[in-house]
């Protein structure tokens, strides 16, 4: 017995040898001459599809889409009709939206009583929305903060007859067509492409990058996190995410990325979801005194451009359409006074921004010149 299990392990350490003497072999057959073999080819990313779809499976359409007759207008113009806004949030972006709106509801001879923001606190939306029904807006402009506590918030409010119009998010279980007229918003495949070829561009398509991104449940955020991605594996197989992190709290990206530049001192790139989330991951790379490391991100923002024009460290941003966006909200509003059934969901075009293009870029998505603060003019 003890001479049979000596001659099987020999034979296993024989085996063994002849094994390791293949794959050196093999492995020399295939060395690329620096004394390294090649990482084993992967397989190339499928191209992304250009179509995303809304909360509900809603299919986009243009903004083109939303038009009035001239009857329709002055049928609008005579109701004496109002509106409100209940925002999530204040921003730049928030502020283009509102003005485009606002000036669309001036030509219709609708008028604005009320602009509300919740700072991203449900429980203050929902105060808000309360506050608003007090005036009896005819048209309600909002995003909800979170859809589910939104759903009880803003039921009153339809329950008395505003015409409730969305900007990318609804509250749970709301329809276009019934609870909401519908859905305005940029096309989000195509902000997340433009996205992945601004970081691309800039980092010559190689390196590695951080990605954080809007880990709540946010439809609209959640599908342009998810094209950046995509068209970064796409048209980019140099550039690899190193490192994911999540946020729920736009305050808490500064640490967030701090921790994420410590852990991954290769970083030469982070996305990040949208703009004032973004000024903490730009706080946290100048704090690390780290040049070398560029942000992407969605939104035009005063901060974040003047950062661009002085230094290195903001590759751009991807603007939403906003003014456009602003006014196809106040049309779908005339839509809902009229009664006139609207597209459950329409889209603008993005439009990228970089250093060199920043003027006719704030021109085109904010409808103004970049202010003095940014141009240094």
């Amino acid at each position: 017995m003890d001479t049979a299990r000596r001659s099987r392990r020999t034979g296993m350490r024989v085996a063994l040898a002849g094994a390791i003497a293949l794959t050196l072999t093999l492995a020399g057959c295939s060395s690329s001459g620096n004394g390294a073999a090649p990482a084993a080819p992967t397989t190339p990313a499928a191209e992304p599809s250009l179509e995303f779809v809304g909360p509900n499976g809603e299919t986009p359409e243009p903004l083109s889409a939303l038009t009035l007759t001239p009857d329709e207008e002055a049928k609008v113009e005579a109701g004496d009709f109002t509106a409100a806004f209940v925002w999530h949030t204040s921003s730049d972006f928030v502020t283009a939206v509102e003005k485009g709106a606002r000036d669309e509801f001036s030509r219709l001879g609708i008028e604005v009583v009320a602009s509300t923001q919740a700072s991203f606190n449900a429980a203050t939306q929902a105060n808000n929305a309360e506050t608003v029904m007090a005036l009896k807006p005819d048209i309600v402009v909002a995003i909800a903060v979170d859809p589910t506590s939104a759903a009880t918030a803003f039921r009153p409010l339809i329950d008395a007859g505003s015409k409730l119009v969305i900007m990318t998010t609804p509250p749970e279980g709301y329809k276009a067509g019934t609870d909401f007229v519908s859905i305005v918003t940029e096309d989000l495949s195509k902000a997340g492409r433009d996205n992945a070829e601004i970081l691309g561009d800039a980092l010559g398509g190689q390196g590695e990058i951080g990605y954080l991104s809007y880990n709540a449940n946010f439809w609209f955020t959640n599908q342009r996190d998810q094209s950046f991605k995509d068209w970064m594996a796409y048209e980019y197989p140099g550039i690899t995410i190193a490192d994911e992190e999540g946020f729920a709290d736009e305050t808490a990206t500064q640490s967030i990325a701090s921790a994420m530049i410590a852990k991954n001192r290769n970083l030469k790139g982070i996305y990040v979801s949208w703009a004032t989330a973004a000024q903490g991951v730009v706080a946290a790379i100048n704090a690390s005194g780290r040049t070398d490391i560029k942000v992407v991100t969605n939104d035009l923002d005063t901060t974040l451009a003047a950062a661009m024009m002085s230094g290195t460290t903001v590759a751009g941003m991807v603007g939403n359409g906003s003014v456009d966006i602003g006014k196809g909200l106040a049309l779908a509003g005339a839509y809902g006074v009229l009664g006139k059934t609207a597209p459950e969901l329409v889209a603008s075009d993005p439009t990228k921004v970089t250093k060199d293009d920043l003027v006719s870029g704030w021109e085109a998505d904010y409808g103004t010149e970049p202010p003095a603060s940014v141009t240094g003019g």
